[in-house]
């Protein structure tokens, strides 16, 4: 919209008729001009606006909107060309020099042309058979990218045999080096065997991460193709093609595709890091390949001018194995043709499939005639501090180094991938197992392991003065060679007074390898015992919840549990592992993971066993809270399993023997613990009243309604009377869970001696678990049954 204007604003801008302007023009001649102004119409009227419009031609647009473009995209692609020059320089400043300190020097201005570098081709294995296959690709064109190449298997000859039937002596030395003496032998393994004829959607994913590696090998895209060509060849993996890009301004991505499935690194030369990961499908082991890969990819940095040897630092090597997909029918426990099943077990679960432990060092990996034997070192960040283990390993006047001890990985045993002991927890497991079965009794002679291998578990036997003859059946004797060389302390019984250097040595150790089902059941039950009853029995084998059917027979079968009972003296004792303590929101045993456990003490209950108790140990070393289960023939050393804290420290005082360092025998068991044993775990408890049908016992409770509970200082006050009922049964308030018990109609249980795993157990079989008898008052205590 214009303003308004004068009729001589309007004429100012408008020439006169004489061709003058305005401003040129005389007085007279602009009255006169003026005047006519005043004559002439005009369709201008004083106060409207006016409009004034401009018509372009289709044409002029056109031409405009390509002149326009033309020039925009003359601009951009100069632009492009300058920034890919630029990007180009720096690549060629980095390259140049060695990729150290002064890596971001710069020498000139000039433009590095990119150029095709000549890599290696993938080669095809002598005598391997290789498929013919589609290939499809699409590259596309980035700046963050310097090279792009692509090679291809080359059909056209075999290679030399790069794979030998047996690894040179540096070889053999640098895998030893990772896995000890009994290290798997990679060429062992075939990872596309094809002889079982399944071709499962499953594989093996691992993953391994280097640090402190030489910045120049992680920059150089030759090398690291070679790297990766040599590992394929070396580990019998078919290699069909690999792609490569040198990345800007440094480092290195590639992935090649096997036959098998793949292999990708990527690098940062700066950091000197390097990532990768192999992915096989095929049958071969991947972990036997470490080795290998820390030779090719853990190249340690070289020595810059004037610098120290000891400034350089190893390279770090981080690894995980994981197992893929689905195998074997896609069932947790189901086995393949060689009863393995490393998808499901500790080792992989725990060990071997975490990518944050510090320390994770095979020590030995093998197989006896019976189990996978395996042992690892390792370090978690949150248990145990890395740096002080490299301050205990100087010779300095450290803490650190006075006592190594203190901070050294945690060495790990697992049989078939089941964590069976560990060097931290050691002492706890196998001490909970032994001594407070060992002091209930009041003079155990003659004691029994059931398996037990490793060594701790007799090692903890021989310690009581009482012994005489310790007897340990285990049906694979190459665990005992293993242990001792790659476990010493385990069998280290040098502390122990008047004892041998190694357990076995000791003259009352009697190992007998054989299988100890067939042994008890051969030996002990029929009436016509062939061998002396044992006072003691330890049963320190397989899980409960073990997938292998042996475990099944060892807690359930029958004849061979009838067969333990019979082998015990009047008095005796049996101790079984029953494995870890389950949550409170687990289903009940006989439903569950740990049926087993349920039908051993159903069976345990059956043959003739008068009381049952369980009890849990927290430092084993495991996931879990550990239980063991102990099982009593008579009263008497059932009682003693209730002895005071300062009892039981006396008993400890009389029975072991003396240590011949001034490091105590007994580093977890005491008067204190045992009292902790004493009590069993409130779990139980609410795992019994979850059974389908609920106990009478279980019926009508209420949580947080229980008045009475078990007095132990009144129990033991009155011990003698033989009139103490115990129950597991805990209050939910927190207090002793030990309930005491008479129902609201005045029956009371009979005068014996209950089980404690459920609930007034009696084994008599009393209707409803209790028979009629006089109201029972202990010392003011009332005892009441169960709501």
């Amino acid at each position: 919209m214009c303003p308004k204007r004068s009729p001589l604003d309007m004429h100012r801008r408008r020439p006169s008729p004489s061709g003058m302007t305005i401003e040129e023009l005389d007085s007279s001649e602009l009255a006169a001009l003026l005047s006519a102004a005043e004559d002439a119409p005009s369709n201008i009227r004083p106060g409207e606006a006016f409009s004034v419009s401009i018509h372009l031609s289709k044409t002029f647009m056109a031409i405009s909107f390509v002149v326009t473009s033309l020039l925009a995209f003359s601009l951009g692609c100069a632009a492009r060309i300058s920034i890919l020059a630029s990007y180009g320089q720096v690549q060629a400043n980095y390259q140049t020099p060695r990729l150290g300190t002064n890596m971001l020097s710069t020498e000139d201005s000039r433009v590095r042309e990119l150029s095709v570098k000549k890599l290696p081709a993938p080669t095809i294995l002598p005598g391997k058979e290789v498929p013919y296959t589609t290939y499809t690709s699409k590259h596309f064109q980035m700046p963050g990218s310097s090279t792009s190449n692509t090679l291809h298997i080359d059909r056209s000859s075999a290679i030399p045999s790069i794979v030998k039937d047996h690894g040179t002596a540096a070889e053999e030395n640098f895998n030893s080096s990772l896995f000890g003496q009994y290290a798997p032998n990679m060429n062992e393994h075939v990872h596309n065997s094809d002889d079982s004829g399944e071709h499962l959607p499953a594989g093996q994913h691992l993953l391994v991460d280097f640090k402190d590696v030489d910045s120049e090998f992680l920059n150089s895209e030759e090398r690291l193709a070679q790297a990766m060509i040599e590992l394929t060849n070396e580990s019998k993996l078919t290699l069909l093609s690999y792609h490569c890009h040198s990345l800007v301004p440094i480092g290195v991505s590639c992935a090649g595709v096997l036959l098998e499935s793949h292999v990708a690194f990527h690098t940062w030369p700066l950091e000197g890091v390097i990532t990768m990961d192999l992915f096989t499908c095929g049958g071969g082991l991947l972990i036997p390949l470490l080795p290998l890969v820390r030779k090719l990819f853990g190249v340690p940095r070289v020595l810059e001018i004037d610098e120290d040897p000891k400034d350089i630092p190893e390279p770090t090597m981080l690894w995980s194995h994981k197992w893929r997909g689905f195998r074997y029918g896609y069932e947790p426990n189901a086995e393949d043709e060689e009863g393995d099943n490393h998808q499901y077990q500790c080792l992989d679960r725990w060990v071997l499939g975490k990518l944050d432990l510090d320390i994770k060092q095979p020590v030995v990996s093998t197989k006896t005639k019976f189990q996978a034997y395996d042992v690892y070192e390792v370090m978690h960040p949150q248990k145990r501090d890395i740096v002080s283990y490299q301050k205990s390993l100087g010779h300095d006047d450290s803490y650190e180094a006075r006592n190594p001890d203190l901070f050294a990985p945690d060495r790990i045993l697992f049989l078939d991938g089941v964590s069976q002991s560990t060097r931290y927890g050691d002492a706890s497991y196998h001490e909970s197992i032994v001594h407070p079965a060992m002091i209930a009794h009041n003079s155990p002679e003659r004691v029994a392991i059931i398996g037990g291998g490793e060594g701790a578990t007799m090692r903890e036997v021989l310690k009581h003065t009482t012994v005489k003859k310790v007897v340990m059946i285990e049906i694979d004797d190459e665990i005992v060679g293993l242990s001792k060389q790659f476990l010493p302390e385990w069998s280290d019984c040098s502390n122990i007074e008047g004892s041998a250097k190694w357990c076995f040595d000791d003259k009352r150790a009697d190992p007998r390898y054989e299988d100890a089902m067939a042994y008890f059941i051969n030996n002990f039950y029929d009436a016509d015992n062939k061998e002396d009853k044992y006072d003691v029995i330890i049963m320190d084998a397989l899980d409960p919840n073990d997938g292998v059917e042996f475990a099944t027979y060892l807690y359930t079968d029958d004849a061979y549990i009838q067969s333990l009972y019979n082998g015990l003296t009047e008095s005796g004792i049996l101790v079984v592992q029953v494995g870890e303590v389950p949550l409170s929101g687990s289903p009940p045993d006989e439903v569950g993971a740990f049926k087993n456990r349920a039908l051993m003490l159903k069976q345990l209950e059956q043959v003739g066993f008068k009381s049952i108790h369980l009890y849990e140990e927290g430092h084993s070393g495991f996931m879990a809270p550990w239980a063991t289960l102990v099982a009593f023939k008579d009263e008497d050393t059932r009682n003693n399993w209730y002895r005071n804290a300062a009892e039981v420290d006396i008993q400890i005082k009389r029975r072991i023997r003396k240590a011949t360092s001034r490091t105590p025998l007994l580093r977890n068991f005491d008067g204190s613990t045992m009292m902790s044993y004493q009590i069993t775990p409130k779990v139980f408890e609410t795992l019994y009243c979850k059974k389908q049908f609920a106990p009478v016992e279980c019926r009508d409770r209420k949580a947080g309604n229980r008045n009475d509970v078990y007095n132990p200082v009144v129990e033991r006050s009155s011990r003698s009377r033989q009139s103490r009922q115990h129950n597991f049964f805990g209050n939910a308030a927190g207090k002793l869970p030990y309930r005491s018990y008479a129902d609201a109609d005045n029956k009371t249980f009979p005068n014996q001696v209950p089980s404690v795993y459920g609930p007034e157990k009696w084994i008599d079989k009393a209707p409803l678990f209790f028979k009629p008898g006089p109201s029972l008052a202990t010392d003011g205590a009332i005892l009441s049954k169960c709501e």
